[in-house]
């Protein structure tokens, strides 16, 4: 999943004025970097960001931000990012209200989320809204912005699937700390999987990303993806 957003990112990105808001410690932002004409990551987390400046150092400039006033003039940007964290900003209006304000013309926002139409969708304890795909894109289009949608990763098997919701709702339910957290994941499903501090070319292969015409079918998908332009 990583990989497919950041190589969607990246081909996106080519030649363009970028900037990732909600970028964490960067994961993306080397495969983006290589691509773009010119690239900013931001976040609120000010040790995400540390952890970032200490993998990048002066190759990608990364800042503290907040998505609900981005510190940037009008028309800055080409392309704008936000992946996996507008169900974590208390007014998705104001933000995109801002992306708007920095964009250029005919600039694009580049945005994916959990599917919480998905069987067995459990929200973030952090979030604050999660968006359907016609939600999404009503979102958008009253910001002024021409939408494409996409899903991708098809839901699995329904016993694995069972199974694996039913583990995050029993860890959700009786609050394990963290640690307990990560204890009961290796004894369900073994050792995971650390995130690399850096996505990379053939890392692993993205996925194809299915269009959605008319946001029928998408209880399906675990993942939305939504695309949306200045005219």
């Amino acid at each position: 999943m990583l990989c497919t957003r950041y190589h969607l990112a990246a081909e996106m990105a080519q030649g363009k004025d970028v900037l990732e808001v909600a970028c964490g410690p960067g994961m993306g932002l080397g495969l983006m970097a290589r691509r773009a004409n010119r690239l900013v990551g931001g976040d609120y987390d000010p040790l995400l960001l540390q952890m970032g400046r200490g993998h990048y150092g002066e190759r990608v400039p990364l800042i503290r931000l907040d998505a609900h006033a981005l510190p940037f003039g009008r028309a800055s940007f080409d392309l704008v990012i936000l992946f996996e964290a507008v169900y974590y900003l208390r007014r998705a209006e104001i933000f995109l209200e801002e992306v708007r304000r920095v964009l250029r013309t005919r600039g694009v926002i580049l945005l994916c989320s959990s599917n919480k139409e998905r069987p067995g969708f459990l929200p973030s304890p952090f979030s604050t809204a999660y968006y359907s795909a016609a939600e999404l894109r009503g979102l958008l289009t009253r910001h002024g912005f021409t939408v494409e949608l996409h899903a991708a990763f098809p839901v699995r098997p329904v016993l694995r699937r069972n199974s694996r919701s039913a583990a995050r709702w029993l860890a959700n339910g009786i609050r394990l700390s963290p640690d307990a957290r990560a204890l009961a994941k290796r004894i369900l499903f073994g050792e995971t999987l650390s995130f690399p501090v850096e996505v990379g070319e053939g890392m692993a292969e993205a996925a194809a990303l299915t269009p959605l015409c008319d946001d029928a079918g998408v209880s399906q998908f675990q993942v939305l993806y939504a695309i949306g332009r200045l005219q």
